[in-house]
């Protein structure tokens, strides 16, 4: 009986640790209680497998679908890049020319990323077979940033860029490692409000080159990677979350001493100036600083996620934003634009996995968009 009565209390005791390993912490669920989401009881099944880079799902929705085959209006694309569209011969460039006739664009501008011998070459290989179907930016020389002459050799290679048909410069980018690139210690890199910079500036004011900047990124390169980060896994190499950079705010406030400092310098930001998640901000921007100007280029994410906003937004600054693509030279990426910009379509498939719904911008504000704006701010001497 004594053998079958401690029997007994160890398996009562063991039952016992085994309840209470098992018991939920305080606020949590027990295993077997059901999750409920919605109404619904989540249950397991062949979708726990799947992997969100995976996830594809294949919408059921039947809408309107507005074909598209040319833009309304002749169109200026003011944020193309000649590395990114694969240009290297006469005949890419034939072939990029004959997409812009099919498409609709009168007018690409070219980011060269270049100056001395490589711009030249671009500069030629543009613009002599197509005058008038291109613009070609030339780069900031960046070499030698701490000799105490460079500001006045950045101006000397701008000047001879100019000569040489240059009618803008950029993209100029700062991230946050500077405009050198490279991994400098923070006291050695050179941001857009140097003062080794203002002699540039002002050169730019003078022969009437806009400068199309890259300040920050998205807002979301600042938050940790993870099932929370905004953007699918397709952008996570443009994180720098941990990463020795200045935060998303100090870089726009770099932006910001730099409009305030080179007033008659004309200054485009591209993607919306990183403020497309928050227009509010960016029109404090516009409002405060009359030469600052923006493209819309690579953040049809942004606007087409939010079309009664965005719309409202373009409408109000109707002769500040300009019309930009840099996603490279496909037939099909213009029509995607056409098709956002111009039609009231729902549902649209979105290349980061939103989905966009068109904005159906009346005439007058999709001509701006398109090409007035670019007519009346570029250099077209």
């Amino acid at each position: 009986m004594k053998i079958v009565h401690i029997s007994l209390c160890l398996t009562a005791l063991a039952c016992l640790l085994s309840c209470r390993e098992q018991a939920p912490a305080p606020g949590e669920k027990s295993a077997a209680e059901p999750v409920m989401k919605y109404g619904v009881t989540v249950q397991s099944g062949p979708m726990d497998s799947i992997l969100l880079k995976d996830y594809k799902p294949a919408s059921s929705l039947v809408v309107p679908r507005t074909p598209v085959g040319k833009a309304r209006f002749p169109v200026i694309d003011v944020h193309t890049h000649s590395d990114m569209n694969g240009v290297k011969t006469a005949d890419d460039v034939d072939a990029w020319v004959r997409v812009m006739d099919e498409t609709g664009v009168e007018t690409s501008v070219v980011f060269t990323g270049a100056v001395g011998e490589e711009f030249d070459r671009q500069a030629e290989l543009f613009l002599r077979r197509h005058p008038k179907r291109f613009q070609v930016y030339c780069d900031l020389l960046t070499e030698g940033i701490d000799a105490p002459d460079y500001p006045q050799r950045a101006v000397k290679e701008l000047e001879r860029c100019y000569q040489k048909g240059a009618r803008g410069v950029g993209e100029l980018s700062d991230k946050g490692a500077g405009l050198q690139g490279g991994q400098l210690p923070r006291d050695k890199r050179l941001h857009v409000d140097d003062p080794r910079l203002d002699p540039f500036w002002e050169k730019c004011a003078e022969l009437k080159l806009p400068v199309n900047l890259h300040i920050a990124d998205h807002p979301s390169c600042w938050q940790p990677l993870g099932p929370n980060q905004e953007r699918t896994p397709d952008f996570q190499h443009f994180n720098l979350y941990g990463m020795d950079v200045p935060s998303y705010e100090e870089l726009l406030a770099s932006r910001d001493r730099l409009l305030q400092k080179h007033p008659r310098t004309t200054i485009i930001t591209c993607h919306l100036s990183n403020q497309g998640n928050d227009l509010a901000s960016l029109a404090k921007a516009l409002d405060r600083y009359p030469n600052l100007y923006a493209d819309i280029s690579a953040r049809d994410y942004e606007i087409g996620r939010q079309p009664r906003n965005a719309s409202k937004f373009l409408a109000s600054y109707k002769d500040r934003i300009m019309f930009g693509t840099d996603m490279g030279r496909d037939n099909e990426m213009y029509l995607g634009w056409w098709r956002l910009l111009e039609t009231p379509d729902e549902y649209l498939p979105g290349r980061i996995w939103w989905t966009y719904y068109g904005l159906e911008l009346p005439p007058e504000i999709l001509k701006s968009l398109y090409r007035d704006n670019a007519l009346r701010v570029l250099n077209w001497k």
